[in-house]
């Protein structure tokens, strides 16, 4: 496919996923999405990779939804904004969800709105100094989307979550690394670098069990102890009858680094 509003490369295992409208500070629009779409059936299909790495060309992540998108215009009627969440973004957010291998957010500057949810729906993020999270909604008589209202709460508590959401005031990036709402906050010299490292290190691991283990985390806030019991019990039998748990064990015995396949 040839991408016009983002960038997709692999190598080494590790894919790198750049928004690039940088000139809209890669906010969303319907061509967009497909091509999205389009880079993660490939994610999804091409077991070489092992790693997915989203960040944002220029100087911003990403701003959140493009008000001028022809599916937002204020015509004689107004949008049917809620048709564009189901259509394009909650599409999206659970594609990032069930995804075969590790998601890394690189948040380049700001992140606004479904931007910022994007970068939560990761399972890492990395920011760099001079970013910021940002929830609009309210500023525009709307709610948190893209999973905001889910994302807010997890990671940092009610109270936070409410008045992120409620005052839409900035939020830095050392701050979320404060509050846990984002793993790590690097100089932005570093960040580029920082994120290759991670993502090389990520991409050397046994794939399966870092998603499993994504998915046991998630679904353990609306488990029972023994529910999440269960479920760890399950995913503990699929993942020993793996490859790589095999060569784990083997590479631990014979005191030697192991050689995961992602298998």
């Amino acid at each position: 496919m040839s991408y016009q509003n983002i960038r997709f490369e692999v190598e080494a295992g590790v894919a790198r996923l750049t928004l690039n409208r940088p000139e809209k500070l890669n906010s969303f629009c319907g061509p967009m999405h497909a091509e999205l779409q389009a880079a993660l059936d490939t994610v999804q299909t091409d077991s070489s990779i092992r790693v997915l790495v989203i960040t944002g060309a220029g100087r911003g992540f990403c701003a959140g939804q493009d008000l001028a998108d022809p599916e937002m215009a204020m015509g004689p009627m107004q949008p049917d904004i809620g048709n564009v969440v189901e259509k394009y973004f909650k599409p999206l957010i659970m594609r990032l969800e069930s995804l075969r291998v590790p998601t890394v957010a690189m948040v380049n500057g700001i992140a606004a709105g479904a931007g910022a949810s994007l970068a939560l729906a990761c399972d890492l993020v990395v920011a760099a100094k001079s970013a910021s999270f940002l929830q609009a909604f309210s500023k525009i008589g709307l709610i948190p989307d893209t999973g905001g209202t889910w994302f807010l709460p997890q990671r940092v508590g009610m109270a936070r979550a409410m008045g992120l959401a409620l005052l839409a005031d900035k939020l830095p990036a050392e701050k979320a690394a404060e509050w846990g709402l984002i793993w790590q906050v690097v100089d932005d010299a570093e960040l580029a670098a920082t994120v290759d490292k991670l993502a090389a290190q990520l991409a050397a691991m046994p794939t399966k069990a870092l998603v499993r283990t994504r998915t046991a985390m998630h679904a353990a806030p609306n488990h029972t102890l023994e529910q999440q019991l269960s479920m760890e019990a399950g995913f503990m039998r699929e993942l020993g009858w793996c490859p790589d748990f095999a060569e784990g064990v083997a590479a631990f015995m014979e005191k030697r680094a192991p050689k995961f396949t992602g298998n």
